[in-house]
């Protein structure tokens, strides 16, 4: 199943992979190591949309994953992250399977999206688990059993899965104790080109979310942390959540340098873009 996602499996750098999440476990496929390697995935790789704000490409081969999400240090959004994380497990021989979900999370009721969100199903120790790292502030931590209607525990918030009808899934987090749709998939396979052609839309399209603000998040052992224009949210393990509004382009280089953990590209055109982002003020609240 996984050639259908990894583009050039020779090219794939396990080990410089490793080091940038800092795993130095098994390399079996097994459901601990898999676990293991969402959690220190989620946690060292952040979730950002430079790249598409700035209108640089987003290109999705192995060798550009490697060298912007790797070697450069940045992040990457949903496609980015999650064939970054499928090389990896091919590479260690897991079987999985790409499918494509329709956001749900933040949009007004009854609305449908178009199928632009990449997870993977991947098979581990006799189970079948849901694993995603790209999912912006609420990225899960762990991957999920695929079972409807059971609250699963993870690093961070607890999660389900439900079934809304005709065979898809619902994928919930429980926020401020409130059950909160994130995004609905079906079991249909998804391939590369799929991928390929909704991260172009989104890179592309005059309304995009990706295009229009800066967006970063990245989950710490114990708090997630999430920058939405110049507003830069701490949400904690304990519950408590600290809100600061970022005033100018170094306090926002700092913002993404510090607890985002991006390192930021030297550009003229990033730093026109972050007194840009600073001059426009504070976005609209978010969660």
């Amino acid at each position: 199943m996984a050639h259908h996602l990894v583009a050039d499996a020779t090219a794939f750098d396990l080990d410089a992979y490793f080091a940038r999440i800092g795993y130095s476990g098994p390399r079996e496929p097994t459901l601990d190591v898999l676990r293991e390697l969402h959690l220190r995935h989620a946690t060292s790789i952040p979730f950002e949309n430079l790249s598409p704000l700035l209108g640089w490409p987003v290109r999705l081969d192995t060798a550009s994953l490697m060298r912007k999400l790797l070697h450069d240090r940045r992040g990457g959004y949903c496609f980015e992250q999650n064939l970054l994380l499928a090389h990896a497990l091919d590479a260690l021989g897991f079987r999985f399977t790409g499918l494509a979900a329709r956001v749900v999370y933040n949009t007004p009721p009854g609305t449908v999206t178009a199928r632009g969100h990449m997870l993977l199903v991947v098979e581990g120790g006799g189970a079948t688990m849901l694993a995603d790292v790209g999912f912006g502030g609420l990225t899960l931590t762990g991957p999920l059993v695929l079972t409807p209607g059971v609250e699963q525990p993870t690093p961070h918030e607890p999660f389900r899965l439900t079934m809304t009808g005709a065979g898809q899934y619902q994928l919930e987090a429980l926020v401020r104790d409130v059950w909160t749709p994130l995004y609905r998939f079906t079991p249909d396979e998804a391939y590369l080109a799929d991928y390929e052609m909704a991260s172009w839309y989104l890179c592309h399209a005059p309304g995009s979310h990706f295009t229009t603000g800066l967006i970063a998040a990245r989950p710490s052992v114990d708090s997630r942390y999430t920058l939405r224009n110049t507003a830069l949210t701490t949400h904690h393990s304990s519950g408590r959540t600290d809100r600061e509004l970022l005033t100018g382009a170094s306090a926002l280089r700092a913002a993404l340098e510090g607890p985002i953990g991006v390192r930021v590209p030297a550009s003229p055109d990033v730093e026109a873009m972050l007194e840009r982002i600073s001059a426009a003020g504070a976005a609209a609240p978010i969660s």
